[in-house]
């Protein structure tokens, strides 16, 4: 063993490292990050639960534990309606997580010797933060029902309760349509990043740049195999959900498949412009998970629900293309519903797209700088 070949081979690679600047400062930057992310967006707490009440007469015990509900931090209502018609509407547009729905004269059967009834319909497309909000809304209740008996008697409520399109809390529907876009974005951005930046790395962009073809057809022969490779990967992962695991497919199969392909647009222009913006496959690879990998798992709302984020880390899920994906995968797998309830996700990453697929344009010049 030589000490002095190994110092200065130890040494050349320390110089190797610091002068790929652009590596080294997502090295830099990456624990920073993920600490950052990870100690805000790790949070299993429910702070804002967004309520139906359904009360068709009005009473003075139905307002008052409407009130014992607004007067927690947590619960919000969006809706009050005499008509329990309403609340499907909202479950499938997403308006709404928990229903409260009373039975006519509850206050007379709370002064009654029958029970007064009650009922809880909760969105369980994600099966955890459903639980969550159904713990909530039962302790407000039992409470209430606590101090009734601890002034008048004998007060009983009887709660039932419904979970709505995912009525076994199976945990794998609520994650196949996260690891979908997961996949997606996996293969389109990063193997797209990789792809290009090692044809910088190799010297054969120049040769591309010189030939007849235009940056513009360049980009799309060289993201066209990974979109068809995107393409196969959700009809896969459909597959395997539907045999596998039994998801239940309550959509249109075509809508998803076409969603899927607009998800993979957005991620395949990420990839490019990132491989436009770096110098080495390696820190193409390091900045396509650091922008793909770390947001559309922590930021999307795949594994910890947005609304328990901090104010300030919300808008910033806006910018992860996963969290409409997402929203728009559990719509139309769970839910059941069509684009005239997901057009706006839709919209959004038809911008995003667009907005992308332009810089990306603009990043292949007919010469490499």
């Amino acid at each position: 063993m030589n000490p002095a070949a190994l110092r200065a081979f130890i040494v050349k690679e320390f110089h190797h490292i610091l002068r790929d600047r652009q590596t080294l400062t997502v090295l830099l930057m990456m624990p920073l990050v993920q600490v950052i992310l990870f100690g805000y967006a790790l949070r299993s707490d429910v702070r804002d639960i967004r309520l139906a009440v359904i009360d068709p007469t009005p009473d003075h015990a139905t307002l008052e534990l409407r009130s014992r509900f607004l007067s927690t931090n947590r619960f919000r209502v969006v809706a009050t309606s005499p008509s329990p018609a309403v609340i499907e509407p909202l479950f499938r547009r997403g308006k709404a997580d928990v229903a409260i729905v009373f039975e006519p004269d509850f206050a007379g059967h709370l002064r009654g010797t029958d029970p007064a009834r009650l009922l809880v319909a909760v969105d369980a497309s994600d099966p955890n933060t459903g639980t969550t909000h159904l713990t909530y809304t039962r302790a407000i209740i039992a409470s209430y029902q606590d101090e009734l008996r601890a002034a008048s008697g004998q007060v009983r409520i009887v709660t039932e309760t419904r979970m709505r399109f995912n009525p076994t809390l199976e945990s794998v529907n609520l994650f196949v349509p996260g690891l979908i876009a997961l996949v997606l974005v996996l293969v389109s951005a990063l193997m797209t990043a990789v792809s290009l930046s090692r044809e910088k790395e190799r010297g054969t962009m120049e040769v591309l740049l010189v030939s007849p073809l235009r940056p513009q057809q360049i980009i799309v022969g060289k993201v066209a195999p990974y979109l068809a490779l995107a393409f196969a990967n959700v009809v896969t992962a459909l597959v395997a959900a539907w045999a596998v695991f039994h998801v239940p497919f309550r959509g249109s199969v075509l809508l998803l498949l076409a969603e899927s392909i607009l998800y993979t647009l957005v991620s395949l222009a990420l990839g490019v412009v990132i491989a436009a913006r770096t110098s080495s496959q390696r820190a193409a690879m390091l900045g396509a998970l650091l922008g793909t990998l770390l947001p559309n798992t922590l930021l999307s709302g795949m594994i910890f629900p947005i609304a328990s984020m901090p104010g300030w880390l919300v808008p910033f899920t806006y910018l992860v293309p996963a969290r409409w994906f997402i929203v728009i995968a559990r719509g139309i797998m769970l839910k059941g519903v069509g684009l005239s309830i997901l057009w706006h996700e839709t919209l959004i990453l038809s911008v995003m797209a667009l907005v992308l697929l332009a810089a990306a344009m603009r990043s292949f010049k007919p010469r490499l700088e």
